[in-house]
């Protein structure tokens, strides 16, 4: 593997415990890993001729790679659908279930590789997914792979529908699966691709969909089966009034007395959205490590509410980012996912009584950047390798040009802050595991045209029902 010197950046935000900032430092990467950070006083004379790359990084700002903590890549297909552009949650997954059922192996594998392009982009160099319709052939399988040929680091989570319309179910009966097969076949992708190793490039976890498309002895069954595998677990929860009402009138309880019951919670659990959590379920939560996938710009297109984003940090809840799926959001931008997540956080402390007092210092710009790297490898359980630059972690590093139109006028005062504040640029490069994916705002893992193109054509096969 090339060695690699990120060579005087103008600013480093490490992301360490004291929120160290560099100016005009150097990182060493030798091996997929951080082997030296190199401070301004240091030399770098020697190196220069020894390595095998150099990136001058006086104009970047560098940042551990950002973290995706849920999407639904396949969706890339169904943007911006106009019968569902103005839809709620159980509405809008009604418009596109019967659209979803005509997947393919090959719809998932490219609309894969769209979705992940455009994280890299974006500076996202670890992503969840969670996949739970498997029409036509589909399997886990095409999405690893996606991810092995783009290069991204990757926690496949293998979902699961297994409750349709005639049992009570929200999905129809013909996208749901038979439990059985369902565990049978999560612990095959488990066998096959899942790697505890550490700097890992595949993850695999275990996620039934949500409890209006599931049974309760497939979530307990799953439970089971993920901690005795040693994997995680993830589902949605609580993400709007309907999702609410389903749980209360089905199971008799609320969502986190649905989770505690079910055997939900726990640090190697992360539950998608957590909008409409009550007190008693942000407090379970954050006694248990329970963790939540934030998603605000989902939240905010589908309509679903605000989470209480500062509330929950404050109780102790480990909260990260996701985009969710391209369907609900429309795009994939962690950066600016995570600029978001800082607005509607003060927007949502404004809507109190004399909110707007208090609301600007709800979520600070350096907040956001933790939340988007730190806060996604606490909840994918991966703080020990992922989300700082310190030596001896995984050479996952993101790089944003401060000299660009966006950040005029931003980054000459606080480079850090204006990359949350001004409007989200592209990264510059992008590294996953010591390897440039993305180099002057290139993908360099595949030929984006040709992808972009067939996406193009498979998006139109499938709206039209044509496989």
């Amino acid at each position: 593997m090339p060695t690699l010197l990120i060579h005087r950046a103008r600013c480093i935000a490490t992301q360490d415990d004291a929120n160290t900032e560099l100016k005009d430092a150097s990182l060493l990467i030798r091996d997929g890993r951080i082997e030296r950070i190199i401070q301004a006083a240091e030399s770098t004379d020697a190196l220069l001729t020894q390595v095998d790359e150099v990136i001058d990084a006086h104009h970047h700002v560098v940042v551990p790679g950002l973290i995706n903590t849920h999407h639904h890549m396949y969706q890339s297909l169904t943007r911006a659908i106009p019968s569902v552009q103005n839809a709620e949650l159980f509405s809008w997954l009604k418009g596109l279930y019967p659209i979803w059922v005509g997947l393919t192996p090959e719809m998932v594998r490219v609309s894969g590789q769209v979705a992940m392009a455009e994280l890299l982009l974006s500076g996202c160099t670890t992503s969840s997914d969670h996949l739970y319709i498997y029409p036509n052939g589909v399997r886990l399988d095409d999405s690893i792979e996606a991810a092995h040929t783009i290069g991204m680091r990757f926690t496949a989570t293998r979902g699961s529908m297994s409750v349709g319309e005639s049992q009570g179910g929200l999905p129809p009966d013909r996208v749901v699966e038979q439990e059985p097969a369902i565990l049978k076949e999560t612990q095959r992708l488990i066998e096959r691709w899942h790697d505890a190793s550490f700097g890992a490039m595949t993850h695999v976890a275990v996620a039934p969909c949500s409890p209006f498309s599931v049974s309760q002895d497939l979530m307990r069954e799953s439970a089971k089966l993920a901690r005795a595998q040693g994997v995680r677990l993830h589902t949605h929860l609580a993400e709007n009034d309907h999702d609410i009402a389903y749980t209360r009138e089905k199971f008799n309880c609320t969502p986190a007395q649905y989770a505690e019951d079910l055997g939900w919670v726990g640090h190697d659990v992360w539950h998608a959205h957590g909008v409409k959590l009550d007190d008693e379920g942000t407090y379970l939560f954050a006694r248990t490590r329970t963790g939540i996938a934030h998603c605000p710009c989902s939240n905010m297109r589908l309509a679903s509410g605000i989470l209480p984003l500062r509330k929950m940090l404050d109780a102790g809840v480990p909260i990260g980012l996701g985009v969710d799926g391209s369907a609900s959001n429309d795009a994939a931008n962690l950066l600016n996912e995570a600029r978001q997540a800082m607005l509607l956080a003060r927007v949502g402390r404004a809507l109190e009584p004399f909110g707007c007092d208090h609301g600007p210092a709800e979520m600070t710009p350096r907040d956001a950047l933790r939340l988007a790297t730190r806060g996604g490898t606490e909840v994918l359980g991966r703080a020990h390798e992922l989300g700082q630059i310190k030596e001896g972690f995984c050479a996952d590093i993101a790089m944003f040009r401060t000299d660009t139109l966006s950040m005029a006028g931003g980054a000459v005062h606080d480079p850090v802050g204006a990359l949350l504040l001004c409007a989200s640029d592209n990264a510059d490069y992008t590294i996953v595991n010591g390897r440039v994916v993305v180099r002057q705002g290139q993908i360099t893992t595949v030929d984006m045209g040709p992808l972009v193109e067939r996406h193009n054509q498979l998006a139109m096969q499938l709206a039209l029902g044509v496989n």
